[in-house]
């Protein structure tokens, strides 16, 4: 064997690796989401024992839960986007994924939603009334994470073109992404200053602001999905100072920042349907098209 040969077959060996290793990042930033997830309900059930004992004040627990589901949403983004720039993307990668959303973004913000925002309202000592509110309660933190889990079951079966089908629109996502519902309700929490709710009133518009979030998760209505974010194309210099502002603005005032990003994301759905409404009805009322699934979460 030559000299050239065997450095070439040094050459492809690394290049091997390499392309192991590469494989691995994304699902190093898939298993993190997974164990967030799952600190998230450990933290969770930490603080209801805290405010079963008397607490009822700022809860630490819940903090590091919401926290760790907002941690969450941020790697989501990267692992595929990571998978994508090194062209590493496989069908085990997409799978454990969509696993890994069912537990951070679907269980974990059940289960906070509910211990939050029902387990310890005060309906003045009437025990049929706790139990109706907590009946209703379980009601809707199940349909949020039947709902989560439709839209991941719906991406699964959408996200291999079909031949002959006109391909999905990468600007938008088809419904509210789990990962979008899942930072909203952190968020709330977050904001709050994670004091459980204590009010029946409160607690019957938080259940309802989680039951529409949960019907939007299987909407066919849009969102925008930002696929033609660059991260690695050079930018202007108004936009370093947009990002640079912003980072500045949740480090500082995270909590009323964040709240704001999730909910402007959330209305943006209803601006663009209603935007679809007044184009359709200007165009004479035409069926308005059945809208193609993005292949993404």
């Amino acid at each position: 064997m030559t000299k050239t040969e065997t450095a070439n077959g040094k050459v492809a060996k690394r290049l091997r690796v390499s392309r192991k290793a590469a494989y691995v990042l994304p699902t190093l930033f898939t298993a993190g989401n997974i164990f967030l997830g799952f600190l998230a309900i450990l933290k969770t059930i930490q603080g209801a024992l805290l405010a079963a004992g008397g607490d009822m004040g700022a809860n630490p627990h819940f903090e590091i839960a919401a926290k760790s589901i907002g941690i969450a949403v941020v790697l989501d983004g990267l692992d595929g986007r990571i998978a994508r720039m090194t062209n590493t993307v496989s069908d085990f990668g997409k799978e454990l994924d969509s696993l890994a959303d069912v537990i951070t973004f679907g269980i974990a913000p059940a289960v906070l939603a509910f211990i939050w925002g029902v387990q310890f309202v005060n309906t003045d000592g009437s025990a049929m009334a706790t139990e109706q509110l907590r009946q209703v309660g379980y009601f809707v933190v199940f349909l949020y994470l039947l709902c989560g889990s439709a839209r991941l079951a719906r991406f699964n079966v959408q996200a291999t073109p079909i031949p002959g089908k006109a391909k999905p629109d990468h600007r938008f996502f088809v419904g509210l992404p789990i990962p979008a519902a899942a930072g909203l309700v952190a968020a709330l929490v977050y904001a709050s200053g994670c004091v459980p709710l204590l009010e029946p009133i409160f607690a019957m518009v938080w259940l309802a602001l989680v039951g529409m979030i949960s019907l939007l998760m299987v909407s066919t209505w849009r969102y925008i999905s930002f696929k033609d974010l660059n991260l690695v194309q050079p930018r202007k210099p108004l936009s370093l100072v947009f990002f640079g502002a912003l980072i500045w603005s949740i480090w500082n005032y995270s909590q009323p920042v964040l709240l704001l990003i999730a909910t402007v994301y959330l209305v943006s759905g209803f601006v663009l349907k209603g935007s679809s409404i007044i184009r359709r009805l200007r165009k004479g009322g035409g069926a308005e098209p059945e809208p193609h699934q993005q292949p993404s979460v």
